[in-house]
C-alpha cells in the first residue's frame, strides 16, 4: 500500500480561522497570526464546532489496496473518488494477502492458487473476445486497485474516528494511519487530536467496553 498527498488547501489553519471568525464579524474577518489560529482551532475542536473545517480539503493518491478496502473507503460519502477502471484497464496479477492467511503456509498456498486460477480464467475470457467489463466478474475482491480521494477535514475527522478503531478491518486501519500521518505533517495543530472515537468519548460506543479502550492514551492503536 502506498499513499501520497497530492494536494491540500493552502494555509489550512488560517482558512479555518477566517471561516470561524466570519460567524462573528460584520465584514471580512481579519487574518490574525499563528498564535490566534492555534488558539481558535483548539477552541473549535474542544467545543466540536466543526463546520469551519469543511473549508479545507486534502487529496490523496492511494495505490495497492484491495477492492475489499476500497469498498469500505467509498462508504464515506462526503468525499470525491476517482478509481482505476476495471472496464478500461487490463488487470495484472497483483492481489492483497491478508496477514492471517500470509502467516499460515497451508492457507497461503490455497489462497495463492485461487488467485492464480481466477486470474487465468479472466485472461482466457479476454482472449475469447469477452470484454474486460464482463470478464472482470470473475476477479476476486483481493485484486489490487488504485484510487484518488478528496475529503474535507470534517469528514477526515469522522473517517479517522471510525477507521483508526482497533475493531476496524486491518487494511483500512492501515490506510487511515498513513493518511493521518500525511495530514499531521501538514498541520499538527488541526490533526493532533485525531484518533479512534473512544479517545474522544472516553468509552466504547459499541455498547460493550472495548478491550482496546485503554490503548488510546498511549496511541497504541497507531500502526504506522
Amino acid at each position: 500500500m502506498k499513499v501520497k498527498l497530492l494536494n491540500y488547501t493552502p494555509n489550512p489553519e488560517k482558512t479555518v480561522y477566517l471561516a470561524a471568525r466570519q460567524c462573528f464579524s460584520q465584514n471580512f474577518p481579519e487574518g490574525g497570526n499563528q498564535e490566534d489560529w492555534e488558539k481558535l482551532i483548539k477552541f473549535l475542536i474542544s467545543h466540536q464546532h466543526f463546520s469551519p473545517f469543511e473549508h479545507i480539503s486534502f487529496t490523496f493518491s492511494i495505490q495497492g489496496i484491495s477492492r475489499v478496502c476500497s469498498h469500505q473507503l467509498v462508504r464515506h460519502r462526503l468525499a470525491s473518488y476517482s478509481q482505476q477502471s476495471q472496464r478500461r484497464v487490463t488487470q495484472d496479477l497483483i492481489f492483497i494477502f491478508p496477514p492471517s492467511i500470509q502467516k499460515e503456509e497451508k492457507a497461503k498456498g490455497v489462497y495463492k492458487d485461487a488467485m492464480i486460477q481466477l486470474y487465468s480464467i479472466y485472461h482466457q475470457l479476454c482472449n475469447l473476445g469477452i470484454s474486460k467489463e464482463d470478464a472482470r466478474y470473475v476477479l476476486p475482491q483481493a485484486i489490487a486497485t488504485n484510487i484518488v480521494v478528496t475529503m474535507n477535514t470534517r469528514e477526515l475527522f469522522h473517517f479517522f474516528e471510525e477507521r483508526l478503531c482497533l475493531k476496524a478491518q486491518w487494511e483500512i486501519r492501515s490506510l487511515a494511519n498513513k493518511m493521518l500521518q500525511l495530514c499531521l505533517d501538514v498541520s499538527p495543530i488541526i490533526f493532533s487530536h485525531c484518533g479512534p472515537k473512544c479517545a474522544r468519548l472516553k468509552y466504547c460506543p459499541e455498547g460493550k467496553r472495548c478491550e482496546y479502550f485503554s490503548f488510546w492514551k498511549e496511541k497504541k492503536w497507531y500502526v504506522g
